[in-house]
C-alpha cells in the first residue's frame, strides 16, 4: 500500500481528465433522471425522501468522520492499519445504522410524517455499505487509479438510475427514489471491493489508527459545519411547509447544483495542488488567484445569470408541468450559487496556505448565521423568503472570508480577489437582462423556445463584450489559462488530488454531488510536503 509509482505525475495528470469526463457523465445521467422521474412521480415523493436524508446525511457524514480524506493523504499505511481502519469504519457505520433505525420513529414524528418510519428503515442500511465501501475508496484513490474510480461512480448512478425509472414506470411511487438511493450504492460496494481486494484480517483495532482518527476529526469538523449550512434547510421546510413544498425546494436546489459541478469543481481539482506549489512564489500564486477567480467569473456568473432569466421555462422543460414553485426558488438560489462560486477560492487559500485550522474558526463563527437565515427567512416569506436571504447572507460573507483568508499574507484584497470579477459580474447583468427581456418577448411560444432564445440572447451580449479589448484579453487569458492548468511548471503536469467521490453525496442527496472534502486534504499533504522539503534545505 505504500509503494509509489514512477509515473506519478503522468497518471495524475491523465486521472483528472479522466474524473472531469466522469463528472459529466454522471451530469448527463442525473439531469436525465430528474427529467424522467419528475414527470413520474409528485413532488411529495420527493419531499419525503429528502426529509430522511437530511437526518441520514448527518449520520453519513459521522460514519465518515473525515477517514477519506486521512486515508487518502496518509504517506505510509501498513497492513495492521488498513486491516483496523476497515474494521473501524465497518464497526461506525453498523452503529450508526442501527442508530438511524432506532429513530425511525422520532423522524416520523418531527415531520409528523408516519410514512417516513418505513422508509428511514429501508434507507439506513446504506450506512452499512457506505462504511464498508469507504476505506476501499480511499485505496483505490492512493493508488491513483482514477479510471476504476470514474467508471465504479458512473456505472453505480446509472444502475441506480435506470432500477428507479424502472420502478417509477411500474408504480412504486416513493419506492422507486429509495431504489435510486440503495441500488447503486449496491453495485458500488461490490465493485470497489473487486478494485480493492480488501484484506480484512482479525476484528481488532489497534491504536496504530489514531493519527487517521484524529486528522479525520479536524476534517470532520469543517464537514459538518458546512453540511449543517448546506442541509438544515431541508429540514425547515419539510417540517414547517410539508412534503410537497419540500419535494419542489429540493429539485430546485439540484438543478441548481449543477452549474458549480461542471464549471467550478474541475477547475478546483487543478487549482488546489497547483496553488500548493506555488506558495513560495507570491507573484505567481497570486496571477494564479486573479486568473482563477477571472475565469470562474466568467464561467459561473454568466451561466446563473442566464438560468435564473429563463427559470420558469428552464423549470416547465427538465421537471414538467406542475413544479413552478421550484422554478422561483432555483431563480433565487442562483445568488447563492453565485456565492458559492466565488466562495470556493476561499478554501483553495485556506488550504495551500496551511491555514486549515483558521478555517474551522471561521466556519464555527459563520455557518450559524448562514442557519439563522434559514429560520429567519421561512417566517417571513416561505421557502422563497429562506432562498433569497441564504443567497443574500453567503454573498454578503465572502467579503469577511476573504478578508480572513489573505490576511497576513502576501495577497491583496482588491487587486487579487475582488477586481478580477468587476468585468464578469457587469456582462452577467447585462446577460441576465438581455435573456429575461428575450424570454417574455416569446412568452407565447412553446417553453423549450423560450429557454432556446433567451439562452441564446444571454451568450450574445458574451460574445458581443469581446468587441472591447478588454473583454478580449480576458477570453484570452481564460484559454491559456485554462490550455496550462495541467502544466504549471515548464511542461510538467500538475497533480490532480483524489477522485471527484463526495464523502456525503450518496447518503445525502440522492446521487447531486458536491466537491470532496477528501480533494481539499490531498491538496493540503501536497502543502505540508513542500514546507517539510524546504525546511530540510534550510537544516
Amino acid at each position: 500500500m505504500n509503494t509509489v509509482p514512477s509515473n506519478l505525475s503522468h497518471r495524475a495528470s491523465r486521472g483528472a481528465a479522466v474524473t472531469a469526463g466522469g463528472l459529466w457523465l454522471k451530469t448527463l445521467i442525473q439531469l436525465a433522471s430528474t427529467m424522467i422521474l419528475a414527470r413520474l412521480l409528485e413532488p411529495s415523493d420527493f419531499g419525503l425522501v429528502a426529509m430522511i436524508m437530511a437526518i441520514v446525511g448527518v449520520a453519513d457524514l459521522v460514519r465518515d468522520f473525515g477517514l477519506t480524506g486521512a486515508i487518502v493523504q496518509s504517506r505510509n499505511l501498513s497492513d495492521r492499519q488498513w486491516s483496523s481502519l476497515l474494521w473501524f469504519s465497518t464497526l461506525l457505520g453498523t452503529v450508526l445504522m442501527i442508530a438511524v433505525a432506532a429513530a425511525a420513529p422520532l423522524i416520523a414524528v418531527l415531520y409528523g410524517e408516519p410514512r417516513l418510519v418505513v422508509l428511514t428503515l429501508a434507507i439506513a442500511p446504506t450506512l452499512l455499505a457506505n462504511g464498508l465501501a469507504m476505506p476501499m475508496q480511499a485505496a483505490v484513490q492512493r493508488r491513483l487509479e482514477f479510471g476504476t474510480l470514474a467508471m465504479i461512480d458512473v456505472v453505480a448512478m446509472g444502475v441506480g438510475v435506470v432500477l428507479s425509472i424502472v420502478t417509477a414506470w411500474i408504480g412504486w411511487g416513493v419506492w422507486s427514489l429509495v431504489v435510486l438511493a440503495g441500488a447503486g450504492q449496491v453495485y458500488r460496494l461490490i465493485a470497489l471491493w473487486i478494485a480493492a481486494k480488501p484484506r480484512f484480517g482479525p476484528p481488532r483495532i489497534s491504536r496504530d489508527i489514531r493519527p487517521f482518527v484524529s486528522t479525520g476529526g479536524s476534517i470532520f469538523g469543517v464537514q459538518l459545519l458546512n453540511y449543517a449550512a448546506r442541509n438544515l434547510d431541508n429540514v425547515i421546510i419539510g417540517q414547517q411547509l410539508g412534503s410537497a413544498a419540500l419535494g419542489q425546494y429540493s429539485r430546485a436546489y439540484a438543478l441548481f447544483l449543477l452549474p458549480q459541478q461542471q464549471l467550478t469543481a474541475p477547475l478546483g481539482r487543478v487549482a488546489l495542488p497547483v496553488l500548493s506549489r506555488l506558495q513560495d512564489d507570491g507573484e505567481r500564486y497570486r496571477r494564479y488567484v486573479r486568473n482563477a477567480l477571472a475565469v470562474i467569473g466568467y464561467l459561473a456568473l454568466p451561466a446563473y445569470a442566464i438560468a435564473a432569466a429563463v427559470a420558469q421555462p428552464l423549470m416547465f422543460v427538465l421537471l414538467g408541468p406542475g413544479w413552478s414553485a421550484a422554478a422561483d426558488v432555483f431563480a433565487l438560489l442562483a445568488i447563492a450559487g453565485v456565492a458559492q462560486a466565488v466562495g470556493n477560492v476561499q478554501g483553495w487559500l485556506y488550504i495551500s496556505l496551511g491555514r486549515a485550522h483558521r478555517q474551522l474558526v471561521y466556519y464555527l463563527v459563520t455557518r450559524p448565521i448562514v442557519i439563522a437565515s434559514f429560520f429567519v427567512g421561512i417566517a417571513w416569506n416561505g421557502m422563497n423568503g429562506l432562498a433569497l436571504l441564504y443567497g443574500l447572507v453567503t454573498a454578503t460573507l465572502l467579503v469577511p472570508g476573504f478578508a480572513v483568508a489573505i490576511r497576513g499574507t502576501f495577497l491583496r484584497g482588491w487587486t487579487d480577489i475582488a477586481a478580477p470579477l468587476v468585468r464578469p459580474a457587469l456582462v452577467a447583468a447585462l446577460s441576465f437582462g438581455a435573456a429575461y427581456a428575450t424570454a417574455l418577448w416569446t412568452a407565447g411560444l412553446p417553453e423549450l423556445v423560450q429557454v432556446i432564445a433567451g439562452g441564446l440572447a444571454g451568450a450574445a451580449v458574451l460574445a458581443a463584450a469581446a468587441i472591447l479589448p478588454v473583454y478580449r484579453r480576458d477570453y484570452a487569458m481564460m484559454l491559456d489559462f485554462v490550455r496550462k492548468a495541467r502544466k504549471p511548471r515548464g511542461g510538467e503536469p500538475a497533480k490532480a488530488p483524489g477522485s471527484d467521490l463526495p464523502v456525503d453525496a450518496p447518503a445525502a442527496a440522492l446521487g447531486v454531488d458536491e466537491p470532496s472534502q477528501a480533494e481539499i486534504e490531498t491538496a493540503e499533504s501536497v502543502a505540508r510536503e513542500n514546507e517539510s522539503r524546504h525546511e530540510e534545505e534550510r537544516r
